[in-house]
Order: structure tokens, then sequence, then C-alpha cells
């Protein structure tokens, strides 16, 4: 293959996948635009120094595990930079299909759980992940999905709910 043709293969991928990573990275990241972007673009190079390799088995799922992997690696180092909440939106939307509040709420949430737990929530729930794919992607057994999906719906319930009235 001439490298005029990988490139454009390459480009032509990115184009249709670019905006799903970016919201994936955005959920991973609670809002947080600048680490989001960082993260698809970590995933891109990957995909992209690989694409020889995966270009036929389907550069979309390695794309989404290396990203994962990526958000996850970047938790785990010690010296890592803090969350910010920002007021920034995921995506545009028209005004007042959206409360604000409600949003923020979500994001700081996301921000109580672990990373891992984390991760198990958007893929379950936001890429509509199955339990044996979100295991391949984790690098896990299925049962270690359900428990971690388990104790993150908990975790979000108990932060989301409100202590005064006992209610969300």
């Amino acid at each position: 293959m001439r490298p005029g043709d990988r490139e454009a293969e390459f480009r032509e991928y990115l184009l249709a996948d670019r905006t799903r990573l970016m919201r994936t990275a955005m959920l991973l990241t609670a809002g947080d635009v600048h680490t989001a972007e960082d993260l698809v673009q970590t995933a891109c190079t990957k995909v992209y120094v690989h694409w020889h390799r995966i270009r036929h088995e389907g550069a979309g799922p390695y794309a989404h595990r290396t990203l994962v992997n990526a958000f996850l690696d970047d938790r785990r180092r010690a010296g890592r930079r803090p969350e910010v909440m920002t007021a920034e939106e995921f995506e545009p939307r028209p005004v007042g299909e959206i409360d604000h509040a409600d949003t923020l709420a979500v994001r700081r949430a996301l921000l109580e759980l672990a990373p891992r737990q984390r991760a198990v929530l958007v893929l379950r729930y936001f890429q509509d992940l199955d339990v044996a794919t979100c295991a391949r992607m984790l690098d896990c057994t299925e049962g270690t999905v359900k428990s971690q999906t388990a104790k993150a719906l908990k975790r979000l319930r108990d932060v989301m709910t409100d202590p005064a009235t006992g209610s969300a």
C-alpha cells in the first residue's frame, strides 16, 4: 500500500469516528475538554501507528479500547493533574432542553467514582456495549465488569441523593 493511500484511509476513518471518540472521552473525564482532547489525540496517534495492522480488523474498537486505556493510565500516574469542573456542555444543545444544574451534578458525581468504575459506566451505558465487550476492553473478567457496574451505580445513587430529603 502506498503511503498516500494509508493516510487517506486513516483520514476517512478519523472523520467518521472522532466525534464518537471525543464524546466518550468527555464522559470519561466528566467534562474536562482539555484532558478529553489529549486522550483522543493519544488514541488517534496509536491507531495511526498501527493502521497497517488494524485497518481491516476494525479501527473503531481498537481506538476506543486505546482511549479507555489512556484514561485509566492517566489516572494511575502519581503526579496527575487535578480534574477541574467547567460549565462547558458536552455538545451544543438548544436552550431549554437541558438543565445545567443536573449536568454539573452528574459530572460531579462521575468525579466521585474510581476511574475504572467511571470507565465501566461510560462503556456500558453511554457506549451501549455488552458486558463481554467491556471485559475485553478493560482486560478483566465479565464478573469484574458486573461488580464494578453495581458498585459504581450504588455510588452514583449515594452521591446524587439529596441527604436532606432522601431523594434525588
